[in-house]
Order: structure tokens, then C-alpha cells, then sequence
């Protein structure tokens, strides 16, 4: 194999979007999806287990809660607070230490026996995920040529509702024989076997290697270049003054980085628009079943709504993929939003008949977890790879907020008489909102 000499400033962008892709960039989108999948499954068990959790432990269903809402608050730090390292350390040592800290908080999950160890442990799992899903999306970016990096990237964050749909399914085998206990010793073994796999295979971002170049940075950069069947390097490429501003920044520089020069304006937009939408998103996540059985079906009838809207979810999620290769991306994720609040009226303003509602959910599924979905491919495009993961980091964890606020406010909405209509109406308000916000950002 042939060796360059003097590689360019733009050597890692050139090696990506130049020629086929390769089994390798395959082997870390595949990787990075699978995990979210197990991700997702980790995370959702709880909403399985609730009912054997609190007869179990003699809970009542405002402590059941709090143990929900811990896996949320951990994942909106871990988001903010740890995703921002694996622009210092590198995305592959951020990945590799959440699925560990994933796996070994769920085992230990497995044993909790009191609504404190629970609480904490649901915390540690939180913040493995919410930094290993940034993580991931900036390494997905990195590894992708420039016309299918918005594919990547909902490829790689499918995979959490993927894990969502997952974990009702194997519920039904592992439950009935090992309790609830048995979940979470099935999902953080499995977890902890994926961390091995991925400890042995996942590559660092050689985007990384060449802007922060650590220890050894050039045989890591020729052994992927092995696996990506490119010519390796005799040495690194020049990058000029820019060399030393990455070697020295640190998480606050990062984070600062995101409001200078021209990245303020996007930075504030992003933020609004993942708020506005978090808020809609885990209502309908929270709140679908119960709406359903509320407005006078059977509960099966509110599970099947669940699994049809996130079934909608992974369709939308590719579906907005696959145009991201065609079209401009914030534009299509704008017009998935603004459709699926227009189908949110719809249902709103529906005959409370199963069918057509059952349909509608699908569909709202498809457009607006595809549209949200979107919005990570958005702020991953947004930032250069020196504080991608901080920029993305942030995005997720403040629209977090809208997770807890989405929730709660239905929650006394329907405690002061509102029903399911008019809770629809309501929500699709931040989404039509969020839809026009992102139309802004002009990202292709």
C-alpha cells in the first residue's frame, strides 16, 4: 500500500468523502445503533417493570416516578456534562465508558431492594446514555461522507426507539419467568457484552486524531486507514495555528465556542427548537396509552397506540434519512414537523374511533419523530468536529427540560378536566412552533 508524504490540512475530510464507502464506516454506524438500541431497551424498562417494581418494594406510583424521572435527569447531564469530554478525550473513550457505566448500573439495578439505590442507579444509567448518544452522533458524522451524514445520524439514533419496541417484546419471555429483575440482569449483561465488542472494534474519529492529536495519533490514524483501505501517512498534516488552540482547549473553551463568531445564532435556535419539541415528544410518549384508555378504550388498545407511534418513529427516522441525501436538511425537517402538527389537530378534532386513531398515531409517529430525530443531524452539521460533541451535548441536555415540562403540564391539564382533544391542540402548538424555528437554521 502505497504511503502520502505530506497529507493535507483536509486529509480526514477528503479520505471520508472521497470513494465507496467502506465495511468499516458500515461496521461504526452498526455499531453506534446497535447501542443505542440497547440504550433504549435500558432505559425503557422501567416502564415494563413498574407495576412488579412497586408491589415488589411497596412503592406507590409517585415514587415510581421519581425513579422514571432520575433516568431522565441522568441523561440530561450526561448529555451536557460528559458528551463534551469526547471532544478532549476522544468519542471512542466517552463511548466505550458509557457502555460500561450503563452496564454495570443496570446489573446493579438487577439487586437494588429500596427507592434510594434505585433512584442513584437510574442516575448513573442516565448519564451513560445521554453522553454516549452525543458521542455517537458526532462520531456517525465523522465517519460518514458529506452527502449521507444526515442518513448516518438517524440511522445511529433510530436505534433508541428500535430498543423501545424491544423491550415490551422481550418483557413478554423474560418477565413471566424471571420477574423484573430478570430484565435488567438480561439487559445489562448484554450491554456489558456489547462494551467488549466495542472496545475491540470501534475506532477513534481520525477527525479527532488529527485535530487533538494524543499519544501514538499516527499509527492509530494508519491502522484505520488499514481498515478503511486507504493509503497511510508518514506524518501528520500541517494545520497551521489552529494546532495549538486544540491541544489547549478545555470543556469551558468548548462550551464558549459555541456562542462566538457566527455560532451563537444557530447554537439559540437549536436550543429553542429541541426544547419546544422535547416537550411534545415525551407528553405523547408519556401520556398516549392513558389518553387512550381515558377516552374510553381498553388498555391494550393504548399499548398498541405506543407501539405504533414509536414503529411510526423508526419509519420516520429513516425516512427522513433517506431524502436528507436529496434535499436540504433543515427544510426537511421543518416540513415533517409543521405535517405532523397539522396531524396532531387532526387526531384532536377525530371521532373517537379506534381505527382512524390508531392510524393517525402512526403517521404522527412517522412525521414527528422523524422531524425530531432530524433535529441531532441539524446540530451535528451545525458544529465543526472541535466541539461537536459539546455542541450537540448541549442541544439534547437543555431540551431535556421540555421532557420534564411536557409531562407535567399534561399532567395537570388533564387533572383540571382537559381531555385528550384538547391536550392535542395544546401540543401541537411547540411543535408548530419548533417547525417554523428550525426552517431557520438553513442546514443542508
Amino acid at each position: 500500500m502505497a504511503t502520502i508524504v505530506n497529507p493535507s490540512a483536509s486529509f480526514a475530510a477528503d479520505i471520508i468523502d472521497n470513494g465507496k464507502a467502506s465495511g468499516q464506516q458500515f461496521l461504526v454506524i452498526g455499531l453506534c445503533m446497535f447501542l443505542n438500541m440497547l440504550d433504549g431497551f435500558d432505559i425503557t424498562a422501567m416502564s415494563i417493570v413498574n407495576t412488579a417494581v412497586g408491589a415488589e418494594l411497596d412503592l406507590t406510583p409517585d415514587r415510581l416516578g421519581l425513579i422514571s424521572s432520575a433516568a431522565l435527569f441522568g441523561m440530561a447531564c450526561g448529555a451536557m456534562f460528559l458528551a463534551p469530554i469526547s471532544d478532549i478525550v476522544g468519542r471512542r473513550t466517552v463511548i466505550i465508558c458509557s457502555v460500561f457505566m450503563v452496564s454495570g448500573s443496570i446489573m446493579l439495578t438487577a439487586n437494588a431492594n429500596s427507592l434510594t439505590a434505585f433512584i442513584i442507579l437510574r442516575i448513573i444509567s442516565g448519564l451513560g446514555a445521554g453522553a454516549m448518544l452525543a458521542s455517537q452522533a458526532a462520531l456517525a458524522i465523522e465517519y460518514s461522507p458529506e452527502k449521507y451524514k444526515a442518513l448516518s445520524v438517524a440511522l445511529v439514533t433510530s436505534g433508541y426507539p428500535l430498543g423501545a419496541m424491544m423491550t415490551a417484546v422481550i418483557g413478554g419471555f423474560i418477565m413471566p419467568e424471571y420477574g423484573w429483575r430478570g430484565m435488567f440482569w438480561f439487559g445489562g449483561g448484554l450491554t456489558l457484552l456489547m462494551g467488549l465488542v466495542t472496545w475491540i472494534f470501534l475506532p477513534e474519529s481520525l477527525q479527532f486524531l488529527i485535530d487533538r492529536r494524543p499519544k501514538g495519533a499516527l499509527d492509530k490514524i494508519n491502522r484505520t486507514l488499514q481498515k478503511l483501505g486507504k493509503n497511510e501517512i508518514a506524518q501528520l498534516p500541517d494545520i497551521g495555528n489552529s494546532q495549538d488552540k486544540n491541544n489547549s482547549a478545555n470543556a469551558i473553551d468548548n462550551f464558549q465556542d459555541l456562542f462566538r463568531n457566527d455560532y451563537w445564532k444557530p447554537t439559540l435556535t437549536i436550543w429553542a427548537s429541541f426544547l419546544l419539541c422535547f416537550s411534545t415528544m415525551y407528553f405523547l410518549m408519556t401520556w398516549i396509552p392513558a389518553l387512550m384508555e381515558y377516552s374510553g378504550f381498553t388498555a391494550a388498545t393504548g399499548r398498541t397506540a405506543f407501539f405504533l407511534f414509536n414503529l411510526g418513529g423508526v419509519i420516520g427516522i429513516w425516512l427522513l434519512g433517506a431524502i436528507s441525501t436529496k434535499a436540504k436538511l433543515s427544510n426537511i425537517v421543518s416540513s415533517f414537523l409543521l405535517l405532523s402538527a397539522v396531524l396532531l389537530i387532526v387526531f384532536a378534532a377525530s371521532p373517537n374511533q379506534r381505527t382512524l386513531l390508531l392510524s393517525l398515531v402512526l403517521f404522527i409517529g412517522i412525521l414527528f419523530q422523524g422531524g425530531f430525530t432530524g433535529l441531532y443531524a441539524v446540530a451535528a452539521k451545525v458544529y465543526p468536529a472541535s466541539f461537536r460533541s459539546t455542541g450537540v451535548g448541549w442541544a439534547i441536555g437543555l431540551g431535556r427540560a421540555g421532557a420534564v415540562i411536557g409531562p407535567g403540564a399534561a399532567g395537570f391539564l388533564i387533572a383540571a378536566g382537559f381531555d385528550m382533544s384538547a391536550n392535542f391542540y395544546i401540543f401541537s402548538v411547540p411543535v408548530i412552533l419548533g417547525g417554523i424555528i428550525a426552517y431557520r437554521l438553513h442546514i443542508r
